[in-house]
């Protein structure tokens, strides 16, 4: 075999360099006869090294030359069997600059070689590669593959030397190796996993809480290291106070343009979206708008008009200098359409479309159609738009919109009554949004300690709710890897550890913002025994005072905004619009500070999956969280952010600075 790997390199090599061509030497040949032999094709100042295989006879000379006037080195090799056969050759090997084969090295000579230390004559030209291929025994033998070869050896040979011959397939490596790769893993079956493989799953990928509850509550129990986090947490506000900063107009309008009609959808603050873009849109075109209609959606199910959340009369009234609203189309005008809305063109507008649209697309079928209709009309507008634009955005969303007056009543009253409960701190209380709904749960197909019947009832809620959408052929459900990456809803027994860490102490007055929790009755002992003076809305007020607005989501949602937007501290488990607005409004409110926690729900998820953790440890990892959220306190919109959680620049400005420079701050962004 080595041998035979000999044999390959030194043809390979002869293949790509120009060989020297000697006569073998003689048989039984000593490397002084050999090196005679090779007198007339070699130079004289060689260093020559020898390696012999004793049970191939073959032998391997290196003869090397350096060149004293340059820097460059010739090797010469030599592969030959100590019982001299025929088809040995001397090749060339240079290194690593210009080196001179010993044939240019001589004068040429046309007499035949004598044996004396004559020079040879010049080698043949290499023919074109495609006629050097072995294409019968002569051939073979000719490049040192023997009609005693193995196929393998054959097929090993013939793909080297292609190889080093065509440089250029080496580019088409790693294509071989993916081509190779995809079809060795369609060949395999990943349905059945080693158990080895299924044992190591990914820390955070497993509800473990009520684990590390369990072993960590008499040491939380018994901690009193610290006082309590109402009474320091944000002591110190980052980034300087602001102060609301909104420019009203005074003057009259010009002639409207057209009437707009939009049809908001979604939950309550997707439609407070709808609508504070809806009053940008118009007063940008220069048009009426028509009071937005709500429409009604098979998760919150909530028929309320406009007027049964907002205070109608007060937002057209506010906005009066700067957008005409109408709550009905003129008459003539609808006579135009069969006093039909369907009959009206409607725009589908892409999400987050450019202003610049509205102004090339829309404007000019609005005047000539002077009625258009947009639906939906949720996020139809850029975040990055003109001053102007956000202009009448803030002055929608933080002053034209107020909540109806039976919510506003009913929120004040909760806020008083949280007040009045948190005495011990002296009337400071926070709030949590926990999103952990029945739908909320079901949607995130996450995987908790319920059992069976946790997972029927997900089940059972995902068809109710989204038809056929989690059951389309393909679809996986990863409840571990969903955890992993902060997907999962917090549940209230992870909202109370997580609180705990923070430093908040059995005596922190909590309102919880929430629907129906679920399997409540299960999942909320853990978090009132941690903090027994939690409330929530149906705990403050009597089912009496609640019957209003008990079968209206979008109405529940308004009281719970209200007695958020209020608290001390306001903190977020889960995200979307709710806590979105919260945070901007929040920021309006507390000269730029929104003093609000967003937990790392993916850092979370690794502390809550490691039963083992200490206390100590595990409560140095949550004030760290706790002081992220307050360095986080006073942040400045960029451009693709949107104004409703980031209201500094565009709606404030610094309290040491007038208006005026403000709006150049504004005018330049």
């Amino acid at each position: 075999m080595r041998h035979y790997i000999a044999s390959t390199l030194a043809t390979i090599l002869r293949r790509l360099l120009p060989p020297c061509t000697c006569s073998p030497p003689h048989q039984h040949s000593s490397n002084l006869h050999l090196s005679l032999s090779l007198s007339h094709c070699l130079p004289s100042n060689l260093t020559q090294t020898h390696i012999t295989f004793s049970d191939t006879h073959t032998s391997l000379w290196f003869f090397t030359q350096t060149h004293s006037l340059s820097t460059s080195v010739t090797v010469y090799l030599y592969l030959g069997h100590t019982k001299g056969r025929r088809g040995s050759h001397l090749i060339r090997i240079p290194y690593p600059y210009n080196v001179i084969c010993s044939r240019e090295m001589h004068a040429k000579n046309r007499l035949p070689s004598s044996g004396h230390n004559t020079p040879s004559p010049p080698a043949s030209p290499l023919r074109s590669p495609r006629l050097r291929h072995p294409r019968s025994g002569k051939t073979a033998a000719r490049f040192g593959l023997g009609v005693n070869r193995s196929i393998t050896q054959r097929v090993a040979w013939i793909v080297l030397t292609f190889l080093l011959r065509r440089q250029g397939v080496f580019l088409f490596a790693p294509l071989l190796y993916i081509s190779g790769m995809l079809f060795y893993m369609g060949t395999v079956s990943f349905d059945v996993v080693p158990d080895v493989i299924k044992s190591r799953r990914a820390p955070g990928s497993v509800y473990r809480s009520p684990e590390l509850y369990a072993k960590l509550r008499h040491e939380m129990d018994a901690d009193n290291s610290s006082s309590d986090a109402m009474s320091t947490i944000w002591k110190h506000a980052k980034g300087g106070d602001w102060r609301p900063c909104i420019n009203k107009f005074s003057g009259g309008l010009p002639e409207s343009n057209g009437y707009i009609y939009v049809e908001a959808n979604g939950g309550l603050n997707q439609q407070r979206t709808s609508i504070c873009n809806a009053v940008a849109v118009a007063g940008y075109l220069n048009a009426t708008l028509v009071i937005p209609n709500f429409h009604f959606h098979s998760i919150w199910r909530d028929p309320s008009k406009f007027s049964d959340i907002y205070d109608e009369e007060f937002f057209v009234k506010t906005l009066e200098n700067d957008v005409r609203i109408v709550d009905t189309v003129p008459g003539y005008l609808m006579e135009r359409f069969d006093r039909n809305l369907t009959n009206v063109f409607n725009f589908r507008i892409k999400a987050w479309a450019p202003v610049q649209y509205y102004r090339d697309t829309v404007l000019p079928r609005l005047l000539e159609e002077k009625f258009i209709r947009i639906s939906p009309f949720a996020n139809r507008l850029s975040f990055d738009a003109p001053p102007e634009v956000q202009r009448l955005r803030c002055l929608a969303n933080y002053e034209a919109l107020r909540f109806s007056s039976p919510l506003l009543t009913m929120g004040q009253t909760l806020v008083s009554r949280m007040k009045e409960r948190s005495k011990i701190n002296g009337g400071k209380y926070i709030s949590v949004h926990l999103r952990f709904e029945e739908d909320m749960v079901a949607f995130s197909c996450c995987v908790y300690d319920g059992g069976s019947k946790e997972s029927e009832d997900m089940v059972a809620a995902r068809e109710r709710g989204w038809k056929g959408k989690f059951t389309k052929p393909g679809r996986v459900i990863r409840p571990g890897a969903n955890r992993v990456n902060g997907k999962c809803p917090l549940t209230p027994l992870e909202v109370g550890l997580m609180l705990r860490g923070m430093g908040f102490d059995k005596s922190t007055s909590i309102f919880l913002a929430s629907g129906r929790i679920y399997d409540s009755e299960r999942h909320m002992a853990p978090l009132l025994e941690m903090f027994p003076l939690l409330q929530t809305k149906e705990m403050l007020a009597s089912s009496e005072e609640l019957a209003p607005f008990k079968n209206y989501s979008s109405r529940m949602a308004a009281i719970d905004y209200t007695v958020c937007l209020h608290s001390e501290v306001f903190v977020t488990t889960q995200g979307g619009n709710f806590p979105h607005f919260l945070l901007g409004h929040r920021r309006y409110l507390f000269n730029g500070h929104s003093k609000t926690i967003r937990p790392d729900k993916r850092k979370l998820a690794v502390y809550f999956d490691n039963p083992k953790i200490g206390w100590r440890t595990f409560k140095r990892h949550m004030l760290s969280m706790r002081a992220h959220s307050d360095s986080k306190g006073i942040e400045l919109k960029r451009p693709n952010d949107s104004i409703y959680s980031f209201p500094c620049p565009n709606c404030m400005c610094h309290a040491n600075k007038t208006e005026d420079s403000r709006t150049a701050v504004v005018s330049t962004s």
